[in-house]
């Protein structure tokens, strides 16, 4: 995942691939021997000998397959459904590092965006505003996500508990500002209100995708697909000087919205460090994630969650085999 970002950063194509089979080797021996002579000697080490050993080795085999064709689409180009992203929040995942990963706008308020933005990125402040009010009513617990089955009243305001047996749709998912009486968060939940455009007593919102909303009442999330959030990773990368100065890769982003670091903080350098996360070489030159940097580590295992959720594979899952006997 780290090659992949570092690749895109240089214009060199990502490799994505499907394990399909893993199988684990697992090899024990065991080993005692001893002597024991009659005949006294000078010393007891002269008739009296013993030794053991004792190995154990493990030889684990992962088969690969390249990521093509229709596959490749679902799972890199294709984006996301933030029916899948939203209810990640639920798990206790913050959902400011969430959506800065995964949405490109919100409502018509943009995210920034790599190549081509110059060295702000091109982002709209209140959406970063946004994130962060979002962020601070999911720690304060009034804020949460309603998943239902339930199909949503249409645009003539039907009721759906009143339309046939089987009309219902797909699953549905709400964002919902909980009751509370602490004036600071209500103060944050009206922002969040007009910031999303939604009546002044609104409780609840259907998330949907699309840049804007297609009725009142909605909130519109225009997803990336997993090959975005990598190439949007790979513009705050830092890389040598010498590489933007010779036109090898365009400049780093630097300031994003409100925030004056990266989501994932990678560096750069002839050598790695001894405490790192993860760390790749590429063209003679480290690239790692720190060990000690947590809002780092944590935004890049969302990363490899997320890659787990937009996999739609149709052939059979992968098959371990482990030897035994």
């Amino acid at each position: 995942m780290l090659l992949n970002i570092v690749r895109l950063r240089y214009a060199d194509p990502p490799t994505f691939l499907d394990t399909t089979q893993v199988i684990a080797g697992y090899s024990v021996s065991r080993s005692v021997s001893g002597a024991f002579y009659a005949y006294p000697a000078t010393a007891i080490s002269n008739y009296l000998t013993g030794s053991s050993t004792y190995t154990s080795g493990e030889s684990p085999t992962f088969t690969y397959q390249p990521v093509t064709g229709e596959q490749y689409a679902e799972n890199v180009v294709r984006p996301i459904s933030p029916t899948v992203i939203i209810p990640l929040s639920l798990g206790g995942l913050p959902i400011d590092v969430l959506l800065r990963l995964t949405a490109q706008s919100i409502d018509g308020l943009s995210n920034f965006r790599g190549l081509g933005a110059g060295p702000s990125g091109g982002g709209s402040v209140r959406f970063y505003l946004l994130l962060h009010d979002l962020r601070e009513l999911q720690l304060a617990g009034a804020m949460t996500v309603r998943i239902t089955n339930d199909s949503p009243p249409d645009a003539k305001g039907d009721d759906p508990s009143k339309k046939p047996a089987g009309s219902n749709g797909a699953e549905h998912v709400y964002l919902v500002l909980s009751a509370t009486s602490d004036s600071n968060l209500l103060a944050i939940q009206a922002e969040v209100r007009r910031l999303l455009h939604l009546d002044a007593q609104a409780v609840e919102a259907e998330i949907v995708y699309g840049p804007y909303p297609k009725r009142p009442g909605q909130v519109a999330i225009l997803t990336r697909s997993m090959l975005a959030m990598l190439t949007q990773l790979a513009y705050e990368i830092e890389v040598p000087e010498e590489d933007i100065k010779s036109g090898r890769t365009p400049p780093t982003i630097g300031q994003l919205g409100i925030d004056s670091r990266p989501e994932v903080a990678i560096h750069s350098g002839p050598e790695a460090p001894d405490r790192r996360y993860a760390a790749i070489q590429y063209n003679d030159t480290w690239y790692w994630i720190d060990e000690k940097d947590f809002q780092s580590k944590l935004a890049f295992t969302m990363v490899q969650v997320l890659s787990a959720l937009a996999a739609t594979n149709h052939a059979a899952a992968a098959v371990v085999t482990i030897p035994a006997g």
